[in-house]
């Protein structure tokens, strides 16, 4: 394939990062470098990419223009902002053309004439092309708006309800203040937990997620704080516990509303004296970790009934961050549905089909009392329905909580009656 030509001198001890889903991509860029880093590793998305830019030092990005997690333009603008001597080199896995050469110009000093795309050069017809270039890569979805904040790493939508949910997040993730997520069912609150993780100092650390509501409650301690060898009857060995583990990095108690009372003064003494002390054992542990909790129910009420403590909502509640259930946010319910629908063919290596107008204008009538994780598993539904098809039809979609009479279950549809 032949080796990048006026590319500079690789810096010691700095490394090449290529983030792109495709392998075949990431076999033609390492071929292509030519040994020039001695340190070169992969990821597949812009949110993991982001995690390892934070984790070591690194000369030059190759960034995907087709990534499944982050949009492209606004991904180079986080990296321009928190990164600015990495230089970066978007390529282009899904172009038109067969192959083409790569633009070595940093992407933080040229001009708009210097980001022009390199002319194509005729190479082997089954390979991706690679069309690479500095600077900011063309948006598919129109151009943002003034004053629009960058999605939060592994989410989608620019509704202005979303819009505030970036900023907070964006304002307290480099901190180390306490973050209560409130939202209903399926909103995304794990996602932002680990945007937040993942845009923080702690990003090269542990993020330990822990579904309190799914723990019984006789073994949550254990599970918390750990225990030494002998504890209890059965405890054979010693076991770390959660918040150990995520030393230096984030813990996330998801549904942190349904802890028994018993436990949550233990959390609370945790929360202020930075120390765990293991079931069995009388020695303290100090632990540095950063406290995310999320609830899909009203905090405050539960603390003001008495079925929370107080002293430890409060605590919990430093930060409080709320995300709109999906019908509060209709703009960004087709592209969430075009996104699902891109990841799940991508899965299965087959062409992604298009959303038909009539299936839009449903998607985004629908209540959505499921929210985002409702909206996945429709999609899922509705591209197994499409079967070879290139497009999801209003047919193909189903809604199992509404009545049979309202919406009778899809039925499959061939690709012959699109037109009908």
């Amino acid at each position: 394939m032949g080796a990048i030509t006026n590319f500079p001198i690789a810096v010691e001890n700095a490394g090449a990062l290529i983030a792109s889903p495709s392998s075949l991509l990431r076999e033609q860029v390492l071929d292509r470098i030519d040994g020039r880093w001695q340190r070169v590793q992969h990821v597949l998305g812009g949110a993991d990419a982001l995690a390892k830019l934070e984790q070591g030092s690194w000369q030059v990005l190759f960034l995907d223009r087709r990534l499944q997690d982050l949009d492209c333009e606004e991904l180079i603008a986080t990296v321009q902002r928190r990164f600015p001597g990495i230089q970066v080199v978007v390529l282009d896995s899904d172009a038109a053309l067969p192959g083409s050469a790569l633009a070595t110009n940093s992407t933080n000093s040229k001009t708009d004439e210097d980001r022009a795309e390199t002319p194509a050069r005729s190479r082997q017809q089954d390979r991706p092309a690679i069309e690479a270039r500095t600077g900011k890569a063309p948006r598919e979805n129109g151009d943002a708006q003034p004053g629009d904040c960058l999605p939060l790493p592994g989410m989608i939508g620019k509704s202005e309800a979303m819009q505030q949910v970036y900023r907070l997040a964006q304002l307290v993730a480099p901190r180390t203040t306490t973050v209560l997520i409130v939202g209903p069912t399926g909103s995304g609150k794990e996602l932002v937990a680990r945007a937040l993780h993942a845009l923080s100092p702690r990003a090269a650390k542990p993020f330990v997620a822990v579904n309190c509501a799914a723990i019984p409650e006789a073994l949550l301690e254990s599970e918390l704080f750990g225990h030494a060898r002998g504890a209890f009857t059965g405890a054979v060995q010693a076991q770390v516990g959660r918040i150990p583990a995520a030393h230096g990095g984030t813990l996330f108690l998801d549904e942190v509303g349904e802890l028994p009372l018993s436990m949550q003064a233990k959390l609370l003494r945790f929360l202020e004296e930075k120390e765990v002390q293991r079931l069995g054992s009388s020695e303290a542990m100090r632990v540095d970790v950063r406290v995310i909790a999320a609830s899909n129910v009203d905090m405050a009420a539960r603390a003001g009934r008495g079925e929370f403590r107080e002293d430890l909502f409060y605590r919990l509640a430093a930060f409080p961050l709320e995300l709109p259930p999906l019908s509060e946010r209709r703009s960004d319910i087709v592209p969430l549905a075009e996104h699902f629908l891109a990841c799940m063919s991508a899965a299965m290596s087959v062409p992604c089909p298009q959303l038909s107008g009539e299936a839009a204008r449903i998607l985004e009538a629908h209540p959505w009392r499921g929210n985002v994780r409702e909206l996945q598993h429709v999609i899922e539904r509705a591209s197994i329905l499409s079967e070879n098809c290139d497009t999801v039809l209003g047919g193909h979609l189903y809604f199992p909580f509404q009545s049979s009479l309202s919406h009778p279950p899809a039925r499959t549809l061939s690709c012959a009656s699109r037109a009908s």
